[in-house]
C-alpha cells in the first residue's frame, strides 16, 4: 500500500468527468425532416410499393427508385442545417 502511494506521487491520477449523453444531430434532424415537406408523401409511396411487391410471389419489381427518392429528399432537408450543428 505504501509503495502504491509512493508510485502515485510520481504519476498523478486523473479522473474522468461525467459526460453528457451524446446525441447525433443527424438523427435528430432526420426525425424532424421526415415529417416536413414532400418527405411523408415519398415515404407513403415507398411503403405502398413495398406492400405491392410483398403481396406478389413472382415479380421483378423493386422499390429502389422509391427508396432513393425518399432518401434523397430526406438528406436534402437534413443537409440544410446539419453542418451548422457540428462542432
Amino acid at each position: 500500500m505504501a509503495a502504491r502511494k509512493w508510485f502515485a506521487s510520481f504519476f498523478p491520477s486523473v479522473k474522468a468527468q461525467e459526460e453528457e449523453d451524446l446525441v447525433d444531430p443527424q438523427t435528430v434532424l432526420r426525425e424532424k425532416c421526415a415529417q416536413h415537406g414532400h418527405t411523408p408523401a415519398l415515404w407513403e409511396k415507398y411503403q405502398a410499393c413495398n406492400e405491392r411487391v410483398s403481396g406478389r410471389s413472382q415479380t421483378t419489381e423493386t422499390c429502389v427508385e422509391e427508396l432513393f427518392d425518399y432518401l434523397h429528399e430526406l438528406d436534402h432537408c437534413v443537409s440544410k442545417t446539419l453542418f451548422s450543428k457540428l462542432k
